[in-house]
């Protein structure tokens, strides 16, 4: 009994981990030369989804911290390097959490210890316990776009990175952990 509530525990924390694994993807421009991008100055991207500013100051500290950390300045004059804008998406999907326990018997026909094919029979019960929730994901995406060249060159999407019900001290664990995980591909690797 012991080791099934270990075993049900652990699956348990393993279900919640993974429900908020945070899913980061990126794409760059293979012909920029990212050692030239010393500084940069936020920009509104059109039509983006925008948070409140409450989160939207969360963001930009998150990212104003982990861009000093890859060697970029923030400037609020014209002349950046680069102009990085941010946008975000929060959506819900439904999750599915299910274990099962139980306990059985030997084998039963066809499985004997004779040779008439008839062994003994057993016993088995199984129990199979789930639940449904709604779990909130969000995303952040992150443009970069090169100023002398008005293109994009790096872009970077977090998702379940924003939630909408956590409480601000989650919310700020949430994005500076799915910032850090985003700059880590920045700069790409040169080949």
């Amino acid at each position: 009994m012991k080791r099934l509530t270990l075993s049900v525990l652990a699956l348990l924390a393993f279900g919640v981990s993974a429900a908020w694994a945070q899913d980061v993807r990126y794409n760059f421009d293979k012909d920029a030369k990212f050692s030239d991008y010393k500084t940069y100055k936020w920009v509104e991207l059109k039509g983006a989804d925008e948070p409140n500013q409450l989160v939207q100051d969360q963001i930009k500290a998150a990212l104003d911290a982990g861009l000093a950390t890859k060697g970029l300045t923030k400037v609020d004059s014209d002349d950046a390097d680069l102009y990085i804008g941010f946008q975000t998406a929060v959506g819900q999907e439904k999750q599915f959490s299910s274990y099962s326990s139980g306990w059985g018997g030997g084998p039963g026909w066809g499985g004997g210890w004779y040779r008439g094919g008839y062994g003994y029979g057993g016993m088995s019960s199984t129990t199979t316990t789930g639940s449904t929730s709604t779990i909130y994901v969000g995303q952040l995406g992150v443009d970069m776009y090169s100023v002398p060249n008005k293109k994009l060159v790096w872009r970077g999407t977090a998702s379940k990175t924003i939630d909408a019900k956590a409480k601000p001290d989650k919310q700020q664990k949430y994005l500076t952990k799915a910032v850090t995980k985003l700059l880590k591909n920045y700069p790409p690797p040169v080949k």
